[in-house]
């Protein structure tokens, strides 16, 4: 499995997001993001974890970030999910995983002491040109968010 380096030119890719509306990262160009990568939507970790982006988005946005949460689910649970929980941050289906598997999100890990096969809590910073500036695997969930913050320089 290929994982993402600084330095990278990111793949491009559009995959539909909880509304239903095609997004492509070549039409984010300009603007900073951060693509994150989570197993499931409406499970402990990842809750925790797309509720601090969102409640970190307005600042991210003042800085220039746009945030895309992408995972295997389809797009009618990610609006529940965005519901349920007050989400704004753009979330994105990929239930083939080939935007994950390109990225290095997808792939064997340790699960309870365990290798499977799954997806691998990741988050790839772009900068406006798409050129990977970070990249971060097997991140934890909890506390990610302002570590990103922290290695962006942001806090």
């Amino acid at each position: 499995m290929t994982r993402l380096q600084p330095g990278d030119t990111a793949p491009d890719f559009t995959l539909p997001s909880d509304t239903g509306e095609q997004v492509g990262l070549s039409s984010l160009r300009g603007r900073k993001v951060i693509v994150y990568f989570y197993p499931a939507a409406m499970t402990p970790g990842c809750t925790k974890q797309a509720c601090d982006f969102t409640d970190s988005l307005d600042s991210l946005k003042a800085q220039g970030y746009e945030v895309l949460g992408t995972s295997p689910d389809k797009p009618e649970k990610l609006a529940k999910f965005r519901e349920r929980d007050g989400l704004t941050i753009t979330l994105l289906s990929d239930p083939e995983k080939d935007v994950l598997t390109a990225w290095g999100a997808f792939g064997e890990k340790k699960l309870y002491g365990k290798v499977v096969q799954g997806v691998i809590r990741s988050t790839v910073v772009l900068d406006e040109e798409g050129t990977v500036s970070l990249a971060q695997y097997n991140v934890k969930a909890t506390g990610h968010v302002a570590k990103l913050r922290r290695d962006l320089g942001l806090d």
